[in-house]
This record gives C-alpha cells, sequence and structure tokens, in this order.
C-alpha cells in the first residue's frame, strides 16, 4: 500500500527493511496486480493558506500550480480522501 500511495521505491525498501532491492520488488509486482485499473481521474482541490495546503498533502494530495494566489492539488480517485 505504501508503495502504492508514494510510488517511492527506496522508500519502500528503507522503510521494509530490505537490504536487496529485488525483495522489494515482490511488493511493485503485488501493487501492479492488485490495482490494475488505469484511472486517470482525480480528485482536485485548493488551498489559500500553508495550513490548508499541509492538511492536502497529509491525505494523499499533491501540489500542481498556483493561480492568483490560490494553490492546486490533485489526488487519484483510487485513494480514500478526507
Amino acid at each position: 500500500m505504501e508503495y502504492h500511495k508514494t510510488h517511492g521505491l527506496l522508500h519502500v525498501k528503507k522503510l521494509l527493511g530490505h537490504e536487496n532491492i529485488n525483495s522489494t520488488m515482490v511488493y511493485v509486482n503485488l501493487e501492479q496486480a492488485v490495482f490494475t485499473s488505469t484511472n486517470d481521474e482525480f480528485h482536485v482541490a485548493t488551498a489559500k493558506t500553508v495550513e490548508e495546503a499541509c492538511k492536502l498533502v497529509a491525505v494523499g494530495f499533491e501540489y500542481v500550480t498556483e493561480i492568483d494566489g490560490v494553490k492546486i492539488f490533485r489526488k487519484l480517485n483510487d485513494t480514500p480522501y478526507t
């Protein structure tokens, strides 16, 4: 699940305590098998303050851009959000 959220292979390797990246690849392959959907739909949210932006990042949104002082974030639909 961590790889699905972050797509950080080295992050997951370190988190799981693997010495060999091939051990971590087992979980990457499992993630790819479980989440075979190619759904590219996003939830979109905006933030005007640092506090609002931090809350969005904390639940998995990623920063996209800023327009007229409003920061725009997105998150894939296949992950729950609040």
